[in-house]
């Protein structure tokens, strides 16, 4: 299923408009610095999230005062529905203790299995064999 173009061009929006709070927390998760890749702004379904693990099928979102809790809620129970976890932190919570933001996105990100098999570098039958060695 194609990803419908408005989305993707208001997800690009979105990445160069980010909210302080977001570009606090991208420092922290950009450039693998968890140990996992994140994309921001991800388009999954018919919605857009802050941050996305696709590694453990992990989104984050950055919430503000003005965020609908109902809305939320669909939302969060769509992306479930796709089999994506969701973690929500306040903006408060980024500017003031970053620290442990990261220690709860990482405590999440443990308890979630890997979305992919790790490919196996060496099939049985294939590379060195013990007698090589």
């Amino acid at each position: 299923m194609a990803q419908d173009p408005r989305l993707l061009k208001n997800a690009a929006h979105m990445r160069h408009d980010a909210t302080p709070f977001e570009v606090i927390l991208w420092r922290h998760l950009s450039r693998s610095q968890l140990g996992y890749k994140f994309r921001r702004q991800h388009v999954i379904g018919n919605r857009i999230v802050d941050f996305f693990c696709p590694a453990r099928a992990f989104a984050i979102e950055v919430d503000g005062d003005t965020h609908d809790v109902d809305e939320m809620a669909v939302r969060d129970a769509e992306l479930t529905g796709m089999g994506v976890a969701v973690l929500h932190v306040s903006n408060r919570d980024v500017a003031e203790n970053v620290e442990g933001v990261l220690v709860q996105i990482m405590t999440q990100l443990e308890t979630l299995p890997d979305r992919w098999p790790h490919p196996n570098p060496s099939p049985e039958g294939e590379g060195l064999s013990s007698e090589s060695l």
